[in-house]
Protein backbone atom coordinates (compact mmCIF):
# COMPACT_ATOMS: atom_id res chain seq x y z
CA UNK A 1 0.00 0.00 0.00
CA UNK A 2 1.02 3.28 -0.73
CA UNK A 3 2.11 5.69 2.39
CA UNK A 4 0.92 8.45 0.11
CA UNK A 5 -2.66 7.10 -0.39
CA UNK A 6 -2.90 5.90 3.50
CA UNK A 7 -5.45 8.03 6.21
CA UNK A 8 -5.36 7.97 9.78
CA UNK A 9 -8.83 5.73 9.74
CA UNK A 10 -6.60 3.06 8.24
CA UNK A 11 -3.64 2.85 10.51
CA UNK A 12 -5.05 4.13 13.89
CA UNK A 13 -5.80 1.74 17.01
CA UNK A 14 -9.28 1.48 17.68
CA UNK A 15 -9.54 0.12 21.22
CA UNK A 16 -7.96 2.63 23.75
CA UNK A 17 -6.96 2.34 27.13
CA UNK A 18 -7.80 6.00 28.56
CA UNK A 19 -8.18 7.72 32.00
CA UNK A 20 -10.51 10.28 33.33
CA UNK A 21 -9.14 13.70 33.79
CA UNK A 22 -9.75 13.47 37.43
CA UNK A 23 -8.00 10.42 37.97
CA UNK A 24 -4.99 10.31 39.75
CA UNK A 25 -0.99 9.63 38.43
CA UNK A 26 -0.67 6.69 40.71
CA UNK A 27 -3.60 5.17 38.58
CA UNK A 28 -2.90 6.25 35.23
CA UNK A 29 0.73 4.50 36.15
CA UNK A 30 -0.80 1.33 37.34
CA UNK A 31 -3.44 1.30 33.98
CA UNK A 32 -0.39 1.25 31.79
CA UNK A 33 2.14 -0.83 33.50
CA UNK A 34 -0.63 -3.24 33.62
CA UNK A 35 -1.86 -2.40 30.00
CA UNK A 36 1.51 -2.32 28.60
CA UNK A 37 1.49 0.68 27.24
CA UNK A 38 3.47 4.19 26.64
CA UNK A 39 0.66 6.83 25.92
CA UNK A 40 -2.56 7.33 28.04
CA UNK A 41 -5.46 9.12 26.65
CA UNK A 42 -6.79 11.51 29.50
CA UNK A 43 -10.42 12.05 28.65
CA UNK A 44 -12.96 13.70 30.26
CA UNK A 45 -16.21 12.47 31.69
CA UNK A 46 -17.58 12.94 28.06
CA UNK A 47 -15.08 10.96 26.30
CA UNK A 48 -13.49 14.57 24.76
CA UNK A 49 -9.67 13.74 24.93
CA UNK A 50 -7.57 16.78 27.12
CA UNK A 51 -4.32 15.26 26.05
CA UNK A 52 -1.84 12.34 26.28
CA UNK A 53 0.23 11.03 28.82
CA UNK A 54 3.50 9.00 28.40
CA UNK A 55 5.68 7.48 31.11
CA UNK A 56 8.20 10.19 31.05
CA UNK A 57 5.42 12.46 31.68
CA UNK A 58 4.58 10.48 34.79
CA UNK A 59 7.79 9.76 36.29
CA UNK A 60 9.28 13.59 35.42
CA UNK A 61 6.34 14.77 37.51
CA UNK A 62 6.28 12.08 40.55
CA UNK A 63 7.12 13.57 43.18
CA UNK A 64 6.29 11.98 46.80
CA UNK A 65 5.22 8.58 47.51
CA UNK A 66 1.82 6.50 46.94
CA UNK A 67 -0.65 9.19 49.20
CA UNK A 68 0.67 12.37 47.43
CA UNK A 69 0.50 10.60 43.50
CA UNK A 70 -3.10 9.34 44.60
CA UNK A 71 -4.42 12.68 45.95
CA UNK A 72 -3.18 14.42 42.64
CA UNK A 73 -5.12 14.41 39.71
CA UNK A 74 -3.72 14.07 36.37
CA UNK A 75 -5.10 16.80 34.24
CA UNK A 76 -2.68 19.10 36.29
CA UNK A 77 0.03 17.25 34.25
CA UNK A 78 -2.17 18.75 31.54
CA UNK A 79 -2.15 22.01 32.11
CA UNK A 80 0.10 24.09 29.76
CA UNK A 81 0.36 21.56 27.35
CA UNK A 82 -1.22 21.63 23.94
CA UNK A 83 -3.38 18.73 22.88
CA UNK A 84 -2.68 17.93 18.90
CA UNK A 85 -5.19 15.93 17.14
CA UNK A 86 -6.30 14.72 14.42
CA UNK A 87 -9.51 12.73 11.89
CA UNK A 88 -9.84 9.86 10.84
CA UNK A 89 -9.50 11.29 6.91
CA UNK A 90 -6.63 12.94 7.65
CA UNK A 91 -3.70 11.71 5.07
CA UNK A 92 -1.37 9.78 7.21
CA UNK A 93 1.14 12.27 5.66
CA UNK A 94 -0.28 14.91 7.19
CA UNK A 95 -0.92 13.56 10.33
CA UNK A 96 2.48 12.66 10.57
CA UNK A 97 4.03 16.20 10.08
CA UNK A 98 1.48 17.15 13.33
CA UNK A 99 3.21 15.12 15.28
CA UNK A 100 6.86 16.40 14.22
CA UNK A 101 5.58 20.01 14.47
CA UNK A 102 4.16 19.29 18.03
CA UNK A 103 7.48 17.25 19.18
CA UNK A 104 5.13 14.34 19.82
CA UNK A 105 5.28 10.61 19.29
CA UNK A 106 1.44 9.96 19.36
CA UNK A 107 -1.69 11.57 18.26
CA UNK A 108 -5.39 11.30 19.18
CA UNK A 109 -8.10 10.71 16.69
CA UNK A 110 -11.05 12.80 16.83
CA UNK A 111 -14.90 11.80 15.28
CA UNK A 112 -17.06 14.90 14.11
CA UNK A 113 -18.91 14.46 17.70
CA UNK A 114 -15.14 15.70 19.10
CA UNK A 115 -14.78 12.48 20.81
CA UNK A 116 -11.52 10.76 21.15
CA UNK A 117 -11.90 7.68 18.49
CA UNK A 118 -8.94 6.32 18.38
CA UNK A 119 -5.23 6.85 18.65
CA UNK A 120 -1.91 6.93 15.60
CA UNK A 121 1.60 7.15 17.26
CA UNK A 122 4.90 6.28 15.35
CA UNK A 123 4.49 2.64 15.30
CA UNK A 124 0.88 2.89 13.16
CA UNK A 125 3.11 4.97 10.93
CA UNK A 126 6.17 2.64 10.73
CA UNK A 127 3.66 -0.43 10.24
CA UNK A 128 2.69 1.64 7.07
CA UNK A 129 6.38 2.04 5.76
CA UNK A 130 7.46 -1.62 6.46
CA UNK A 131 4.28 -2.52 4.99
CA UNK A 132 2.72 -4.03 7.69
CA UNK A 133 -0.89 -2.58 7.68
CA UNK A 134 -3.51 -4.22 8.81
CA UNK A 135 -6.92 -2.32 8.42
CA UNK A 136 -9.13 -2.49 11.51
CA UNK A 137 -12.71 -2.35 11.00
CA UNK A 138 -14.16 -2.68 14.32
CA UNK A 139 -15.93 0.38 15.82
CA UNK A 140 -14.02 2.56 18.51
CA UNK A 141 -13.70 1.17 22.25
CA UNK A 142 -12.57 3.10 25.18
CA UNK A 143 -11.69 1.61 28.38
CA UNK A 144 -11.07 3.45 31.19
CA UNK A 145 -10.20 2.81 34.89
CA UNK A 146 -13.05 0.71 36.45
CA UNK A 147 -11.43 1.15 40.06
CA UNK A 148 -9.25 3.69 42.12
CA UNK A 149 -6.50 2.39 43.53
CA UNK A 150 -6.22 3.78 47.37
CA UNK A 151 -2.70 3.34 49.43
CA UNK A 152 -3.43 1.39 52.83
CA UNK A 153 -0.78 1.98 54.75
CA UNK A 154 -0.29 -0.75 58.22
CA UNK A 155 -1.05 0.44 61.30
CA UNK A 156 1.03 1.33 63.96
CA UNK A 157 0.62 -1.03 66.54
CA UNK A 158 1.84 -0.06 69.90
CA UNK A 159 5.55 -1.07 71.02
CA UNK A 160 5.26 -3.04 74.25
Amino acid sequence: MDPHNVTVAQVMSRTLVVVEDDESPLLAWEIMRRAGIHHLPVVDKHGCLRGVVTREDLTAHWSGGPIEQSRMQIHALLADRRCPHTTPGTPLANAAAAMIDAGVDAIGVLGEDRKLMGMMTVTDVLRVVAGRITEDKEPPKLMTGMFRLVPVLPSHAPVG
